[in-house]
Order: C-alpha cells, then sequence, then structure tokens
C-alpha cells in the first residue's frame, strides 16, 4: 500500500498506473507461483490491487466533478485512508481463505498453519507503509475468529470474497443513504474484480 500521505496527485497517478497495466497485463507473460514466498506476494498484491481500484473507484462515481477538490480536505483523506487499511484487512483475509482451500481442494495442500503465518507477516510488513497497529490488530483478532469456522474443502467455492464487498459498503467514506441505494452496484463491484484474481490465480498456481 502507499509509503506516504495521499494527495490528488498521487491518487490520480496510483490510479493511473493501475489502469495501464490492467490494460497491458493481458500481453505481459504471467510468471507461475510455484512456492509460498510466490504466494504471498500474489495476495499482498492482489488484495491491495481490490481495495484501491474499487474504493477510489467508487468515489470518484459518487463524487463526480468533486471527486478532486475532496482530495484537498485533510479530514476526508483521514477517511479514505482508515477505509482502504480496514478494507485491504479483510481482502487479505479473503484472499488468503480462498487460495489455500483452492489448494486443498486441488493440489492436496495440507499445511493450513503456512495461512496464518502469511497474514500476519503481510500485516507486520505493512507497518512500514503506516498501516495502523489498531487495525492490524483487530485484524488479527479478526482472523483468528474467522480461521476457525473456514470449511477448508468448500470455502474457495462458497461465496468466499462476501466479506471484503461488504467492508466496500462499510467503509467507504460517502453518505450512508448515498451507499444504501448504490448498495448492490458496490457489492458487485467488488465481486467482479475479485473474479478477474480468481482467474489469474488459475491461471498462474502450480504447487
Amino acid at each position: 500500500m502507499g509509503k506516504y500521505k495521499l494527495t490528488w496527485r498521487d491518487l490520480s497517478w496510483d490510479d493511473f498506473k493501475t489502469y495501464l497495466f490492467a490494460l497491458f497485463k493481458a500481453f505481459v507473460p504471467k510468471k507461475k507461483i510455484n512456492n509460498l514466498d510466490e504466494l504471498e506476494e500474489f495476495i499482498q498484491t492482489k488484495s491491495a490491487w481490490v481495495t484501491q481500484v474499487t474504493l477510489y473507484g467508487y468515489l470518484k462515481t459518487r463524487m463526480g466533478t468533486r471527486y478532486v477538490l475532496h482530495f484537498e480536505n485533510d479530514k476526508f483523506m483521514g477517511s479514505v485512508n482508515l477505509a482502504k487499511w480496514n478494507m485491504y484487512a479483510v481482502a487479505l483475509q479473503d484472499l488468503i481463505f480462498f487460495t489455500f482451500s483452492n489448494l486443498k481442494v486441488n493440489f492436496n495442500y495440507q499445511d493450513m498453519n503456512n495461512a496464518k503465518e502469511i497474514f500476519f507477516k503481510i500485516l507486520d510488513d505493512e507497518t512500514s507503509n503506516n498501516m495502523p497497529s489498531d487495525i492490524i490488530e483487530e485484524a488479527k483478532r479478526n482472523f483468528n475468529e474467522r480461521i476457525k469456522t473456514i470449511n477448508w474443502d468448500t470455502h474457495y467455492n462458497d461465496l468466499p470474497f462476501n466479506p471484503s464487498a461488504l467492508s466496500l459498503y462499510k467503509w467507504a467514506p460517502i453518505a450512508d443513504e448515498l451507499k444504501e441505494l448504490d448498495r448492490k452496484i458496490v457489492l458487485n463491484s467488488v465481486i467482479l474484480k475479485w473474479d478477474v484474481v480468481k482467474k489469474e490465480f488459475k491461471e498462474r498456481i502450480k504447487f
């Protein structure tokens, strides 16, 4: 995630790079995911991508021409950063549970303890990017609770990304009455981005 406080200039450049990458990535040979280190990188980068694209895309769509002005407001930017980190924490969990469930079913992978190790390592690494410590600690607690109820044999095929879709709806700094009108569109936008990630995972995984 970002290593500095976001401004409008930074945000527009990040968005441009994100969409430019998406435009050309089909032409770039995709490296296979062969080990846990490569899986960790995939989980981190794709979770960040889904978080940024869906959050900033929703804000731009809802605010229209006022979008630029809002990003000069420090209070609003604080709300955006709060939303970003909370959504990212849930996105990481969703993708970790999805990938490890998929590995168990399709590759007979058995060591599920590595799911927790990867999640905690990614969060600890994000301290250098100014991820708030209270969000990190809450994310770890939430992970420990969620993992207790995961059915690894079915989870990857049982609406695995609903929590992160709901987190955009919860955390986006948009008025509640507007979010209620947008609920279906907001949730679908996140699921569609995850569909892209799922397709890439299927193409790249080689355990």
